[in-house]
């Protein structure tokens, strides 16, 4: 099976400096590629110069996170792609585990490593950690992480196991399903792009899992600070519109819980003074509101190819409720309750 670890890169040349050689010296089964989403700095003379031997894409603007990587993966050839960011440091023999498991489980569509902070290497990193998983109302959680709570790393999620959603700082995915799904929303631009893929992944029959044998260190929020308005406004208006394409029953019921919520956090951060950020929130509910229509087609399609109405790894319960209201922070008890109880663990 052929493996294309593709790095996707904007304005990156002091990561590409640090972690690319690290890429290559540690990836021996795969041919690493470095897209360029249309960079000003100096990052395509850098890797010409310093990397002639590497394949390097070059496309003409910036297409965002998801819409670079549908325009340079539609003309990668390899059976597993690995969407890598450029802000990842791998470690040796970080890829053979992936791909072994791979290889051995043809009905597995895709996976992810265990992801551990660079800054604080102990602990779990927010985007992804140990493996994703979502509640009815759309707020996605991980093994090692819920919603700011990160955890420290004891081997207590080292278990091959089912999940909902692999994170994107470092997806293995075969290219068929990924082409097959639809690839990643170009309209998302950046940020939750990965669990709407995944979603669509789950609810056609297909597995994800993590992988904990293989460990990588990110460095997280290097484009956009984690509180940044910008940031906030994506996060919230496309997790709205993932609710939309993916959501098969109740839709409108979980719309109105989380428009209440998204206005109590809206209310929230106003009270912090964080006003840039609260109106991010309600600019966010405004674009979904004025873009929904244009998903219609989306909805009806994924609705016609689920298979599994309610994918393992879906929590059947709330968890903003469990965490601010029972003050349970880790995940190790909720990932085996109610929907999630019968994730199978694989080996």
């Amino acid at each position: 099976m052929s493996v294309a670890v593709v790095i996707l890169n904007y304005n990156g040349k002091e990561l590409l400096e640090e972690l690319l050689p690290k890429v290559i010296a540690y990836s021996p089964e795969a041919e690493v590629i470095v897209v360029d989403n249309a960079s000003s700095d100096d990052s395509v003379l850098y890797l010409e110069t310093k990397f002639p031997n590497t394949r390097l894409i070059k496309l003409p603007h910036n297409f965002g996170f998801a819409g670079g990587y549908n325009e340079a993966l539609s003309i990668v050839k390899a059976d597993y792609y690995v969407l890598l960011n450029s802000d990842v440091e791998v470690t040796e023999n970080w890829l053979l585990p992936l791909v072994t498991y791979m290889d051995k489980h043809p009905k597995t569509a895709a996976c992810q490593p265990k992801i551990k902070s660079y800054k604080q290497r102990t602990h779990f990193e927010y985007a992804g950690a140990c493996g994703g998983y979502i509640d009815k109302l759309g707020y996605p959680f991980c093994r090692g992480r819920i919603l700011d709570t990160l955890e420290q790393d004891n081997g207590q999620y080292d278990t091959i196991t089912d999940i909902f959603w692999a994170t994107g700082a470092c997806l293995l995915i075969r290219s068929e399903k990924y082409h097959k799904t639809g690839g990643l929303d170009d309209r998302f631009f950046a940020h939750m792009e990965e669990i709407d893929l995944c979603w669509r992944l789950k609810a056609r029959g297909n597995n994800i899992v993590c992988i904990p044998q293989s460990t990588v260190y990110h460095i997280g929020a290097k484009t956009l600070a984690k509180e940044h308005p910008q940031k906030t406004y994506l996060n919230f208006r496309n997790n709205w519109l993932m609710l939309y394409k993916n959501v098969p029953k109740h839709l409108g019921g979980i719309l109105f819980a989380r428009l209440f919520l998204d206005w109590a956090a809206a209310i929230h951060l106003l009270m912090q003074g964080k006003f840039r950020n609260a109106f991010a929130i309600i600019r966010a509910e405004i674009s979904f509101i004025s873009k929904y229509h244009q998903f219609h087609y989306d909805r009806k399609n994924n609705l016609h190819l689920t298979k599994i109405s309610t994918p393992k790894g879906l929590f059947k319960g709330v968890i903003l409720w469990r965490y601010y209201v029972k003050k349970e922070q880790t995940a190790q008890n909720l990932i085996w309750e109610q929907g999630i109880k019968s994730i199978k663990v694989q080996k």
